[in-house]
């Protein structure tokens, strides 16, 4: 190493080089971990159970929470 790469801008070639595959390592490891983490089986539906409920008239529900500053 020739001298010391201390800003992005006036790094040399390989410092860019290094930079890019460290990143791309990175992302393709983040994919690897996401692909891999979610629910092996496709097929499977999530099921509500219970009696069903109904509502019976309709609610407004309004309100204000704003102070007003003068």
């Amino acid at each position: 190493m020739n001298g010391r790469n201390t800003s992005l801008a006036t790094a040399d070639r390989t410092t860019h080089l290094k930079i890019v595959v460290v990143s791309l390592v990175a992302s393709i490891l983040v994919i690897t971990v996401a692909i891999a983490a979610r629910p092996m089986s496709v097929d499977t539906r999530l099921q509500a159970s219970g009696p069903v409920i109904k509502a019976n008239k309709l609610i407004a529900v309004t309100g204000r929470e704003s102070t007003t500053i003068r």
